[in-house]
């Protein structure tokens, strides 16, 4: 009998796969990081729905996921993780790597554009009552 098969926990995978970025993820995240895109603030390589999403806007309950070549032959299994993801209670917008480097403008608009619509959705909660 051989040892179980070694399996990272989340928050390690996640970690492992920030360091290990593709040159498209670099790119957007360049664009998206720090509340650099209308204030919103993403988190990249993080954990939702027992999946890591590729970025996270927490606030406008917005993930998005980049899909590289291989996703061509994985649809069916892209869109159960982007139900199971939804089922949590958020968005997913999906682009193809070839969109993010040869019309980053038009990728930009249409996250900016969720996040608005996102906003609009899941509004800030009232304070707590009684706690003036």
């Amino acid at each position: 009998m051989g040892s179980p098969a070694f399996k990272p926990r989340p928050t390690r995978l996640a970690r492992r796969l920030r360091n290990n970025a593709t040159n498209t993820e670099r790119k957007l995240w360049h664009h998206l990081r720090g509340s650099r895109l209308n204030g919103f603030k993403f988190s990249r390589q993080m954990p939702v729905a027992g999946f890591i999403c590729d970025f996270l806007c927490r606030s406008a309950h917005l993930v998005i996921e980049l899909d590289g070549g291989q996703h061509g032959w994985q649809a069916a299994e892209d869109e159960a993780r982007t139900r199971r993801i939804e089922a949590e209670g958020y968005r997913v917008l999906r682009f193809w790597n070839n969109d993010v480097n040869e019309r980053l403008e038009g990728v930009l608009a249409r996250i900016a554009e969720a996040l608005a619509e996102g906003a609009e959705a899941h509004p800030q909660p009232l304070p707590h009552a009684g706690g003036e």
